[in-house]
């Protein structure tokens, strides 16, 4: 009886009761709640390196073999679309690997769904409104980079007379004659549609980078595990990157920006990761940074202004580091890197002394 009550306690109650001990709770079938491993899995992260990599570069072998490059959007958006699943292939494929050699040593990891952080969804508030805040968040934080290079004098901006919104309005039939304000509401509320759309394929990614790598690097720390995932995030994009995507710069210049970018960007959405113990919150930013960049952009945009230096006025360019390193300093000033909970269980309290 006594070796049954905990497992059912903190499969079926964990999140209501606070007596549960993350660090040994075990669900119904003997697997640890827990989800960091007790080393850092080398064999298979070289595997899952591999992997993402190898179908990265063959997803976008056409690109380069024909030497369309980056003329055909449609084709790009496509072949980067399918890009976006290689590392939730490669994450998968290292955790059968990882869960087989941890069987023949005795071992026991977490169930797939928590060590890549999608399932349970307990507690449920705590996934669903830091998913909510994170989504909305993130494109407020687009903003304030905007707002942030046309105060450096990077890009031109028209606040009041949103003077690029109305140039664009005015290419598409029978928008021209709509006012101005109900135009920018069902812009914005197309961008939020198409954010959560991008949430399909984000998932692709986030499932790799914050589900199982982030977990798989945890025993390094937390500031160790979150830069490297970053720099390997930014260097996976070298299929795009080395013909000009995000920043026109086909080199390596161009991935040196996106993997600076990456790292940046990593912080926040493994924060949302660890702070939540979920994946969803950096599925969900991830998707409403795809969705809203270049939008918010052409809203915000002077119609006269020459064309800006993506290097410096995107999230993944200079004021975005500006940016994202502002809150990771106050995250990391108010001691928010220091929580991290699991899914389904609430920490147990520290004894009054």
């Amino acid at each position: 009886m006594n070796s049954q009550g905990p497992t059912e306690s903190a499969e079926v109650s964990g999140p209501a009761d606070p007596t549960v001990d993350t660090a040994e709770a075990v669900d119904a079938k003997g697997r640890p709640l827990a989800v960091e491993p007790a080393a850092v899995p080398w064999l298979e992260l070289g595997l899952f390196v591999l992997i993402a990599f190898g179908l990265a570069w063959l997803v976008c072998l056409p690109l380069w073999v024909t030497g369309q490059g980056l003329s055909d959007p449609l084709a790009v958006q496509l072949y980067g679309g399918v890009m976006m699943f290689t590392p939730l292939i490669a994450g998968f494929v290292a955790f059968l690997v990882q869960r087989r050699r941890a069987r023949r040593r005795a071992q026991t990891l977490a169930s797939a769904p928590r060590y890549f952080g999608f399932w349970p969804l307990r507690p449920f508030g705590r996934v669903i409104w830091t998913t909510v805040g994170a989504f909305f968040g993130i494109m407020v934080l687009v903003v304030l980079g905007y707002l942030l290079s046309g105060a450096f004098g990077w890009l031109g901006l028209d606040l009041s007379g949103l003077s690029g919104f109305e140039q664009q309005m005015a290419t598409l039939p029978g928008l021209d004659s709509v006012p101005i304000t109900v135009a920018v509401g069902l812009f914005l509320l197309l961008m939020v549609i198409s954010s959560v759309a991008t949430v399909f394929v984000t998932i692709g990614e986030e499932f790799g980078w914050r589900g199982w790598l982030l977990t798989s690097l945890r025993p390094l720390g937390t500031w160790p595990a979150l830069l490297i995932v970053g720099a390997v995030w930014g260097l996976w994009h070298a299929p795009l990157i080395l013909l000009g995507y995000n920043f026109n710069r086909p080199d390596i210049t161009g991935l040196g920006l996106m993997v600076l970018g990456c790292v940046m960007l990593g912080v926040l959405f493994g924060w949302l990761r660890l702070r939540t113990g979920s994946v969803w919150p950096a599925v969900f930013a991830h998707a409403a940074l795809n969705g809203s960049t270049s939008l918010l952009l052409v809203l915000l945009i002077d119609a006269e202004a020459p064309t800006p230096d993506p290097a410096l006025v995107t999230f993944l360019g200079a004021s975005g580091w500006i940016v994202s390193a502002v809150v990771i300093a106050v995250l990391a000033a108010t001691g928010q890197f220091r929580k991290r909970p699991e899914l389904g269980t609430r920490a147990k309290p520290a004894a009054h002394v």
